[in-house]
């Protein structure tokens, strides 16, 4: 496919002049007469392999006009920004560092020379192509291997919840929680995606704890206590070998925290306790009270309401909480529990 120039110059012999050396090296071009011109026609039409812009227009300059194309494509959400190679008679210092500064790749001295033009935009384009291809591998190495850390993460999750035979699922519904109470207080999509993460693997540390303290029906003497209070510090040890998410043990290590005080492992209080701690301290609670346990069976929903609203700035971080009960208040079926 043939590449495709947008050239913008108020003068109509530049125009012209351009168009005519880009189509015989057979590229596509489009020429437009302003700054202005342009931003319409991308929002339009979208935008080209190249644009050759020309610095001194009327109304709106070569600067200005590269200024206003980069806020539309960051508002658009454009993957790329387009390059831009400057058309100008002026060679002065001043004008190319401002020019490189805003984003433009080159400079092309007018008036054109035929053979300087077509290789100029024939080898940034080429670059640019090249470039993007290996943007695009990359990506796709990466969303791979993210795929398979989730895999792995989502696998030791389900061994650790095995460990215990009266919750089933506890880690993912966990990490569930936490992600939509992350979404709700305006997290994005990459953080959501970092706390779903910590959520799966929160309890990690209770690889370390025995079966049959886990799993014991009646009440725990204090050295059984002790062992499962010892699960974040030994679950955070773990997670701090994962350099690629070193955020990763601060799930694990500061759920139990309360916000008012007297949690553990380290006693932490309100902003103190990392906040996506938390958050997950709040999921936590309430997958605890809304799963059968050696114990009991699940809890009303009107039980684990009043119990997070009793705990609110207590035991819970009161923005966290509020979230949480509106997430149960939206919840008429009682669907969010341990099926």
């Amino acid at each position: 496919m043939a590449d495709w120039i947008i050239v913008v110059d108020d003068d109509i012999t530049n125009l012209k002049m351009a168009g005519h050396i880009l189509s015989k090296a057979n590229m596509r071009v489009t020429a437009l007469k302003s700054g202005q011109a342009l931003l319409d026609y991308v929002a339009e039409n979208g935008t080209p392999d190249l644009i050759l812009l020309d610095i001194m227009m009327p109304e709106m300059d070569g600067f200005q006009t590269l200024e206003s194309l980069r806020k539309w494509e960051r508002s658009a959400g454009r993957d790329y920004e387009t390059p831009v190679i400057y058309l100008t008679a002026d060679e002065s210092e001043e004008t190319e560092t401002k020019g490189l500064s805003l984003g433009a790749m080159d400079f092309i001295k007018k008036p054109f020379v035929p053979d300087v033009l077509k290789l100029r935009v024939r080898h940034t384009t080429e670059l640019i192509r090249l470039q993007r291809g290996l943007g695009d591998e990359v990506k796709i190495k990466t969303e791979e291997n993210k795929k398979l850390f989730i895999h792995v993460v989502q696998s030791l999750a389900d061994a650790i919840d095995a460990k215990d035979t009266y919750t089933n699922g506890h880690s993912a519904r966990v990490a569930k929680y936490a992600t939509e109470i992350a979404k709700r207080f305006g997290y994005s999509p990459e953080q959501q995606e970092r706390i779903y993460m910590m959520g799966l693997l929160h309890d990690v540390g209770k690889i370390g704890v025995p079966d049959a303290v886990i799993n014991k029906p009646a009440k725990l003497n204090n050295d059984e206590y002790e062992m499962i209070k010892n699960h974040p510090v030994m679950g955070a040890r773990i997670l701090k070998s994962i350099s690629e998410m070193p955020a990763l043990a601060n799930g694990a290590r500061w759920h139990h925290e309360r916000y008012a005080g007297g949690g553990y492992p380290d006693g932490l209080i309100g902003t103190d306790i990392p906040e996506e701690a938390r958050i997950i301290a709040v999921a936590d609670a309430y997958d605890a009270m809304s799963s059968r346990r050696s114990y009991r069976s699940i809890l009303p929903q009107a039980k684990i309401r009043e119990e997070i609203e009793k705990g609110r700035g207590e035991q819970f971080d009161p923005a966290f909480a509020d979230i949480m009960l509106a997430m149960i208040d939206e919840d008429k079926e009682y669907k969010m529990r341990e099926e």
